[in-house]
């Protein structure tokens, strides 16, 4: 073949991408890079990456919910999950139920999962986002609509993990199947929900604390890197709350 019969690599790649379907050309567009700030955010990537389940806790601003949105588009487009499930609980609503928003589902999931999908848009833009939520490989869903699923080859996200009682918690991680992971987020001194106690995130640290294939991990103060200041604001509050507690009385 004479020197300049073959086409030009542009035209080649171009003509390769014209063959993709939907997801798989959305799935082509998908480039990360992030890079970890804090040792305890690389560990919790290496977490992520050798265990299905992993439970992560820590105060605002320490970059969980980055890091696992972040991760999970990297296993997404690698190939090695089908979907990421994003899940939260929406009953923390001052006395409103989902079901009682006017809108699609996707409408109703909007003000409440801002907060969250704002991490993917940092990460990947906005359009990319939403064009990997058209093809239904993100989903967005109240925690209450993935209890009694099997879910398979798929990265499940729960976050706000402070507001789920143990016997939800309970069916939640009970709904991983094939092939899938789940990433657990939350704050223990976030807790929303009227009965602080009934809080599971720090029950499921100590439940699970010690298993060989269920990872737990927790950020501390020093991890926060949004903006130094939530350090101070932290640590005043846990002062001020330490000063409600009443000194245990000697025996």
């Amino acid at each position: 073949m004479k020197k300049g019969n073959n086409p030009p690599k542009e035209k080649v790649e171009r003509v390769e991408r014209d063959e993709l379907n939907p997801q798989q050309k959305a799935l082509t567009k998908i480039k990360i890079a992030f890079k970890c700030k804090t040792e305890n955010q690389k560990k919790f990537v290496r977490l992520i990456n050798d265990n299905q389940i992993i439970v992560c806790a820590g105060p605002a601003g320490t970059g969980k919910t980055y890091v696992a949105c972040a991760e999970a588009l990297r296993l997404l487009a690698k190939g090695v999950y089908k979907k990421i499930i994003v899940a939260k609980s929406v009953t923390v609503l001052e006395g409103e139920e989902v079901g009682f928003l006017k809108g699609t589902l996707k409408e109703k999931m909007e003000p409440i999962m801002i907060s969250f999908m704002d991490n993917f848009h940092k990460i990947i833009g906005k359009s990319l986002t939403e064009e990997l939520e058209r093809c239904e490989l993100i989903e967005i869903t109240p925690l209450a609509y993935i209890r009694g699923r099997s879910i398979d080859d798929s990265i499940i996200i729960v976050d706000e993990s402070q507001n789920i009682t143990l016997k939800n918690m309970r069916s939640t991680m009970t709904r991983i199947g094939d092939n899938s992971k789940m990433i657990l987020l939350g704050d223990t001194k976030q807790i929303d929900i009227s009965k602080r106690d009934a809080s599971s995130l720090s029950k499921i640290i100590k439940l699970f604390g010690d298993h060989e294939e269920i990872a737990v991990m927790e950020f501390a103060r020093e991890d926060i890197v949004r903006n130094k200041l939530i350090i101070e604001i932290e640590r005043i509050f846990d002062d001020y709350e330490e000063s409600l507690v009443p000194p245990k009385k000697n025996t």
